[in-house]
């Protein structure tokens, strides 16, 4: 089946505030913003290019994050998460307190801290996510 490329595009995440969640996001991973409107806000890695790419390159390309306006808040623990890793070179400590002071909080989803290697946080909306050990790959 050579020819028939899927890679995986984007996540779409249900939000109350389209525009403050693709804000948060964006500060938080260094991404840029590049659709905006009333209802859908996307954003994608600093280095995604905005020009035809070869379907090698394709394979590579990153997933952008697509947020989408729902009526209603969040009730229940996410289904879907992200985990986020920090480089060898980077202090994970303070990359979670960089996002505890931008507005994530601390959750509970029934993990031992003790006896886990990630973080779980949620962000402004309550959205889960992870803050993996340090890595290289």
């Amino acid at each position: 089946m050579t020819g028939m490329r899927l890679r995986w595009y984007t996540v779409v995440v249900d939000s109350l505030d389209v525009r403050a969640q693709a804000r948060w996001w964006a500060e938080v991973l260094d991404w840029v913003q590049v659709y905006d409107a009333d209802d859908e806000c996307v954003i994608v890695p600093r280095h995604a290019s905005a020009d035809p790419i070869s379907a090698e390159e394709w394979d590579r390309a990153g997933p952008g994050i697509v947020f989408v306006t729902v009526p209603e808040t969040k009730t229940i623990k996410n289904r879907l998460h992200l985990d986020l890793a920090p480089h060898l070179d980077d202090d994970r400590d303070a990359q979670i307190e960089r996002l505890l002071a931008m507005g994530a909080r601390r959750v509970d989803v029934g993990q031992d801290d003790e006896k886990v290697g990630w973080t779980v946080l949620a962000d402004p909306e309550g959205n889960e996510f992870c803050v993996l050990s340090s890595r290289d790959r």
